[in-house]
C-alpha cells in the first residue's frame, strides 16, 4: 500500500493529484502545518519534518518531482509519462524537475521573508525581488501553451500536475495578475480536471476525519 504523508495546499498536493490521476489505491495522512513543529512524532519517519513523504514497501521519498516520476514508473504504461524514446522526453524531464527547482523554489522564499520570519527579519525587498525571478521563469510556461494545451507531448502529464502545483501556489500568494493569457488559460485547464477536484475533496475530507484543519495554512491562504 502506497502511504502519503502530506498538508492541506502544501507542496505534496502534487503526490496526491499524481495519485487520483492514476488510480493508485494509497492511504492518506493528514499533517498539520508544519509538520516539523506541530506534528514532532512525524520526525521519526522524516527527520527533515517536510512534506510529501512516500512511503511504498521499503522506499521512501521526499521530494515531489521525485514522486511524480516514480508514481509514473510504478503505474507503466501510462499517458502521465512520456518514454525515453520519445522525442519529447527531454522536455518532459525538464518542466518536471523545474516545476519546485525554479518555479516553487522562489515561491518559499517569497513566504519565508513574507511571513516565515519574525518581524523583525521580515525582508519586503528580498520578498520581491523573489517574486520577481518567479515571474521571469514564468515566461517559459507562457511561451509553451501559447499555442498548446499543455507542456509538452499535445497532452497532459506528470509535468503538468508539478508546474500545475507551482502555479497554485503563486495564485496563493496573489502572483497571478501578472501572468500572461496562456498561463492563466492554462491554469484553468489544470483545475477543471477530475482528478485535481478529487484531490482537493479527498484532502478536506481526510483532514476533518483525522482531526486536521482542512483550510489551507493562512501562509498559503489569498
Amino acid at each position: 500500500m502506497l502511504e502519503l504523508y502530506h498538508c492541506v495546499s502544501a507542496r505534496s498536493l502534487r503526490a496526491l493529484w499524481m495519485l487520483e490521476e492514476l488510480g493508485l489505491d494509497y492511504r492518506l495522512h493528514m499533517l498539520p502545518f508544519p509538520p516539523r513543529a506541530l506534528a514532532k512524532s512525524y520526525l521519526a519517519l522524516n527527520p527533515l519534518g517536510t512534506v510529501p513523504l512516500l512511503l511504498h514497501a521499503d522506499t521512501q521519498l521526499t521530494e515531489s518531482a521525485a514522486i511524480c516520476l516514480y508514481l509514473c514508473e510504478l503505474a507503466a504504461p501510462t499517458p502521465l509519462a512520456v518514454a525515453p524514446q520519445d522525442p519529447a522526453r527531454g522536455a518532459w524531464l525538464n518542466w518536471l524537475f523545474m516545476a519546485d527547482a525554479t518555479l516553487t523554489f522562489p515561491q518559499t522564499l517569497v513566504l519565508r521573508y513574507t511571513h516565515f520570519e519574525p518581524p523583525e527579519r521580515l525582508q519586503p525587498q528580498v520578498a520581491s525581488d523573489y517574486a520577481r525571478w518567479f515571474l521571469a521563469r514564468l515566461r517559459a510556461v507562457e511561451a509553451a501553451v501559447t499555442d498548446h494545451d499543455y507542456l509538452c507531448a499535445d497532452r497532459f502529464s506528470a509535468a503538468d500536475v508539478a508546474v500545475g502545483y507551482a502555479l497554485m501556489l503563486a495564485e496563493h500568494l496573489d502572483l497571478a495578475d501578472a501572468w500572461g493569457p496562456a498561463t492563466h488559460a492554462y491554469w484553468s485547464r489544470l483545475r477543471e480536471r477530475p482528478a485535481f477536484q478529487r484531490s482537493l475533496q479527498v484532502e478536506r475530507d481526510a483532514a476533518i476525519a483525522q482531526g486536521v484543519d482542512p483550510t489551507p495554512s493562512p501562509l498559503l491562504r489569498p
